[in-house]
């Protein structure tokens, strides 16, 4: 399996026969160099977005467009991407599972907010999600964004997750102190990646904390466009 931050809480996760763009922000996300865009999209077979916020899902339409892929997600956000658009959209909602080739894909539970801006102003965009990708071995949560909640012993019981991907920058979700909270009292993981940090000044800008209070598991601050293998 090959995970690859883009910035923010943009990845790309190459996984059994899948390459899955999850919530890509490109164009515009001061932490990704765009000149660097077609590398970092190219042979995708399909997008995850986790909820609607400019950060996460405004130009999914125009690069499932151009790839001609899928994007999964809630059915509001769905209903809006999809809308006036020649892309193949799946909705699902939380605690419902797809396949994505030998890929299986499990939309989870999150506590955020969730708005979608379209030509005709603000629009709800359904609930906010995170997921559970399991292939090769493995499975991976996603947390999407949002703050620590008493659903993740319920996702481990179920999912026993290794690998976490957690947004832990603070502000707008759970900041590092309270990730690494998460992660001991919640899950095993063996290794855990943060994101949705560094992006702006009020957000946490080093993974130490998180590294610091989960001794015993590989926590792995990600490089933008730098392979991590697992």
């Amino acid at each position: 399996m090959k995970i690859i931050w883009l910035g923010h809480s943009g990845f790309r996760i190459e996984i059994e026969d899948q390459v899955l763009l999850i919530d890509p922000w490109l164009t515009g996300n001061p932490m990704f160099p765009e000149e660097r865009r077609g590398e970092a999209i190219a042979g995708a077979t399909h997008i995850l977005l986790t909820h609607g916020h400019f950060d996460h899902a405004p130009q999914t339409p125009g690069i499932a467009e151009e790839l001609g892929i899928g994007v999964s997600g809630i059915p509001e956000l769905m209903g809006l991407i999809g809308d006036g658009r020649e892309i193949e959209t799946t909705g699902f909602n939380k605690g419902g599972t797809i396949a994505l080739g030998k890929v299986r894909v499990t939309m989870v539970n999150a506590v955020h907010s969730s708005s979608f801006q379209t030509a005709d102003g603000t629009r709800y965009a359904g609930g906010e999600a995170g997921y559970m990708i399991a292939g090769e071995g493995h499975t991976v949560y996603v947390s999407g964004d949002t703050d620590v909640m008493a659903d993740m012993k319920v996702l481990a019981d179920l999912h026993a997750p290794d690998i976490g991907i957690l947004c832990a920058g603070g502000h707008y979700t759970m900041d590092m102190a309270r990730a690494a909270y998460a992660a001991r009292e919640f899950f095993d993981f063996k290794t855990v990646i943060p994101c949705h940090y560094k992006t702006f000044p009020v957000l946490e800008q080093s993974a130490q904390a998180l590294i610091d209070a989960l001794p015993g598991v590989d926590v792995i601050e990600p490089e933008v466009l730098r392979p991590i293998l697992l």
